[in-house]
Parts: C-alpha cells; sequence; structure tokens
C-alpha cells in the first residue's frame, strides 16, 4: 500500500533506529545538529537553524543544494527537535489530490496541539497548482513545510510560495568533512562499520572524499562498497589498511555532480565562456575537461566555443573560428578521447587570442535597425537591372564598377539615405582588427575622395546623383 492509497496517513515522529539490511548512508544520518558536518554556517551555534530550533520558532523552509548536502537530514532532525510529525511528500509520485488530504489533516490535528512538518522531496517538480495548493495552510501556520530542491528555488518555485519561506543554501561538504563522516562509519560498531575490522589508511579516506564530489552519500555508499569488496573473500578483513589504489579500483571512474538540463550545466558552461573570455588558458581547460568528464556533449561544447570565436575574438583573430571549426570536425571524425584533445586545443587557442567582440556589437546595432526603423528601398545605383524596363526607370543608374577605378572603390553610398554615413561597425585596436580598422578608415577616405572627383567631373555636389549626405 502506498503513503495515499485509501487513507490520508498519520505519521510518527521519523524513526532513525538502524534497520537490519539498510545502506550504511541511511544508517549514519545525524540524527541531531551535533552530529550535521559541513554546514557550520547554517547549523552551528550562531548559524540561523540552530537557533530557530532552540526558539521553538522554525518557519517554513526551502533547502537548496546539491546531492547529499544535507537537506533531507536535517529536516527529520527539525521534526524531531520540535515534536512534530514528520511527513515525508514527493513531488514526483504525488498529485494535487493528494496534497489536499494531507493538508486538511494537518489542519484537523493542530487544533489538537500536534504540529506537522511536511518535507517535500524534490519540491521543483511540483506544478504551479500543486506549490498553489500550500499556501494557505503555510499562512495559517497548519503546517511547517520544508522544500527541498537541487535547482535555484528563484526559477523553480512559485514566487508567492517562496515569499513566504526562507531559503536555506547548503554547501557541497568540504573533502574534510567527508572524511569525518567516513571516520565515524569506520568507527561506529552499532550504525557503522566498526565491527568489519577493515582500516583504510589516510589516502585511501582522501581517496573516496575526492571522488564523492562533497555528496556525502556518495562517500558513504562507496566506503560500503569498499569495505564490502575486503571482506568479500574466505580470510575476511585483510591485515593491512586499504589503500587509495583499493578505493579507485572499486570506484572504477569518478561521476562528478553534472545534469545536463538542470543549473549545474549552465553553471559550468558559463564558467568555461568567462574563463576564455579572461584569457585564462588553465581554467579553460579545467571547466572544459571538468565537463567531459562528467558526461556533456562534447559536440555542445565544441559549438559554444564556436559561438564564443566570434563573439568573443570576433575579428581580432579571424583564424579562431576556422581553428574551432577545425577542433569540431576533428572530434567529430575521432570521438573520444582522441578528439577530446582538438577540443582543448582550441580552448587554449581562443583562451589566448586577442579579443574584441567589436562585430558581435556591430551585428546587434544593424539588428535593432532593422527591427526599429521602416524598410528603406535599396538605393537605385546598386539595383540590379536585368531587363530594359529595370533600366528606363533609373535602375543601375549612377553605377560605378569598383575595378575600372584607380582607387578600387567606385565612390558609391550603398546603405540607405536615410542611413547614409551610419556606422556600424568600430573596429578594436586589438589583434588584427587594428589593421582592419585602418583599411576601414582607408575606404571610407577613398570613397569620399573618389566621390569629390565625381561631383567635379559632372558639376555637381558631392554625394549621390546630385548630393547625398556624406559620410560621419
Amino acid at each position: 500500500m502506498t503513503l495515499f492509497d485509501d487513507q490520508v496517513p498519520r505519521p510518527s515522529p521519523p524513526d532513525d533506529s538502524p534497520a537490519s539490511g539498510t545502506p550504511l548512508a541511511d544508517r549514519m544520518r545525524p540524527r541531531t545538529l551535533v552530529e550535521v558536518v559541513g554546514q557550520d554556517a547554517v547549523v552551528g551555534p550562531g548559524g540561523f537553524l540552530a537557533r530557530a530550533i532552540a526558539q521553538d520558532r522554525v518557519p517554513s523552509l526551502v533547502f537548496w543544494g546539491p546531492p547529499g548536502s544535507g537537506k533531507t537530514t536535517l529536516a527529520r532532525i527539525i521534526a524531531r527537535e520540535t515534536r512534530a510529525r514528520f511527513v515525508p511528500f514527493s513531488a514526483v509520485t504525488s498529485g494535487i489530490k493528494e496534497v489536499k488530504a494531507l493538508m486538511a489533516e494537518a489542519a484537523r490535528l493542530r487544533r489538537s496541539g500536534q504540529r506537522t512538518l511536511v518535507f517535500v522531496d524534490e519540491i521543483h517538480r511540483f506544478n504551479r497548482a500543486q506549490q498553489d495548493a500550500f499556501l494557505p495552510y503555510v499562512e495559517r501556520g497548519d503546517i511547517v513545510l520544508v522544500g527541498a530542491t537541487t535547482e535555484n528555488p528563484s526559477f523553480e518555485v512559485n514566487a508567492a510560495l517562496l515569499s513566504r519561506c526562507r531559503v536555506v543554501v547548503l554547501a557541497p561538504l568540504s573533502p574534510e568533512a567527508l572524511e569525518t563522516l567516513l571516520r565515524r562509519a569506520l568507527d561506529d560498531p552499532e550504525r557503522g562499520l566498526g565491527g568489519s575490522g577493515v582500516e583504510l589508511d589516510r589516502a585511501a579516506l582522501a581517496a573516496i572524499a575526492q571522488l564523492a564530489s562533497g555528496d556525502a552519500r556518495r562517500a558513504l555508499n562507496l566506503l560500503e562498497a569498499v569495505v564490502a569488496d575486503a571482506t568479500a573473500g574466505e580470510g575476511g578483513a585483510p591485515a593491512e589498511p586499504l589503500d587509495a589504489a583499493t578505493v579507485r579500483r572499486v570506484a572504477q571512474r569518478k561521476v562528478l555532480l553534472y545534469d545536463k538540463s538542470g543549473e549545474e550545466h549552465f553553471n559550468l558552461i558559463s564558467a568555461l565562456h568567462k574563463s576564455l573570455r579572461e584569457s585564462d588558458a588553465d581554467a579553460a581547460l579545467y571547466w572544459l575537461a571538468r565537463q567531459l568528464a562528467a558526461g556533456e556533449d562534447p559536440l555542445y561544447l565544441a559549438r559554444r566555443m564556436v559561438r564564443f570565436a566570434s563573439e568573443d575574438v570576433g575579428l581580432a583573430d579571424p583564424a579562431a573560428l576556422s581553428r574551432t571549426l577545425a577542433a569540431w570536425d576533428a572530434y567529430h571524425r575521432l570521438g573520444s578521447p582522441e578528439g577530446e584533445l582538438a577540443l582543448a586545443q582550441a580552448a587554449v587557442y581562443l583562451a589566448l587570442a586577442p579579443k574584441s567582440n567589436a562585430l558581435y556589437r556591430a551585428y546587434g546595432r544593424t539588428r535593432r535597425t532593422i527591427e526599429e526603423r521602416p524598410a528603406d528601398p535599396v538605393p537605385m545605383a546598386i539595383r540590379n537591372a536585368p531587363t530594359r524596363l529595370m533600366k528606363d526607370v533609373g535602375y543601375g543608374e549612377g553605377y560605378v564598377y569598383a575595378h575600372d577605378v584607380e582607387e578600387g572603390v567606385g565612390g558609391l553610398d550603398c546603405l540607405p539615405d536615410s542611413l547614409a554615413g551610419t556606422r556600424f561597425y568600430e573596429p578594436t585596436d586589438r589583434g588584427f582588427e587594428e589593421e582592419l580598422g585602418r583599411r576601414l578608415e582607408r575606404f571610407r577616405e577613398l570613397r569620399s575622395a573618389v566621390r569629390a572627383r565625381r561631383g567635379s567631373e559632372v558639376g555637381a555636389p558631392d554625394g549621390r546623383r546630385g548630393g547625398a549626405a556624406g559620410e560621419s
């Protein structure tokens, strides 16, 4: 029978006594704030949560943090310390009908003096209607709502509900905090592995902490696997402490915290992009390699670097685009792991290339001009005239073939009359763009000179067919 099959549940305060066969991570779950490690800013003597529990004034909360940072554990501790019944609630398997039934039961029990703490795991998975169903009960104090999320609540939790909760940010556990938990599990004969006879040297504990990437559950699961592997043979526990090589053999490979559709995805790609922009080749290599190790699509990373080559390097180094496209093609042909080196080569090249976003800004200004202004007609001089009628009405009149002019330009104004003289592209003096800037000014001067000469030859003012505005 599931939690809400036939009747509204009446859960009791959480029971943390270890059950036979439960995973080590569950058995070693902290039961008091004193046992919690790695979140001193929240649960330490001066921390918000410690003071709120001591004063018996715990508000509704949203715990925001990565997996294994203690969200469920803290919710259970709050329920125990405040003598509230603990109701775990999954946003994945429960719907609005279950929410309303639970809220009605909580309101009834509150009138009899029984408090209810509703713990909603993965609260970001609830839709707006489901989240809104909690609002009146949170406002009246019928429940203390504790939501847990790995996603940024600013984006994933309704503003109305979020304004009635206090967001508590939980950090990934440091390697030191994880080693403390691992030693505690190895020494505890009741809930932990103290009776196994297995010991790990300091390097082995450090290896587990490093492989866990801040996740306490992952660290304890790996420790349990390492001990189980060591005691699987007929000889029992080994006489010597296990080393880091044993840990890595059992772990096989590091699994980094990563969600291709979640916030960490965007955090890491942002780190790569900003490292490239800062011309920090070492950081760029690190963030690239970290995403590859975590399972990011290498072709996605290649596409992002191609975009960077145009947006942030631009014409300061025109070769950046072709080199990045070559890296993309190389990976497409070779795959992993050989092709990853080509992506690394592109990342270092982009980091060390001169930077300019002048082209990016120029294109943006051009697009805004097109969106904000009417679609002006093409100047007659540069219109194509394939028929006699088009020539008769003036198409192509005044056109000068650039190759027939000594200066190599015909002195034409190629923008619409209303935009004559507008400058969209303003190069910097960095990299190759310094040379492009000189060329740009040179061609502007040549066009003006040719226009002036043509005007004097026909006795007309400078400009397009009788005097369009010149360059500004």
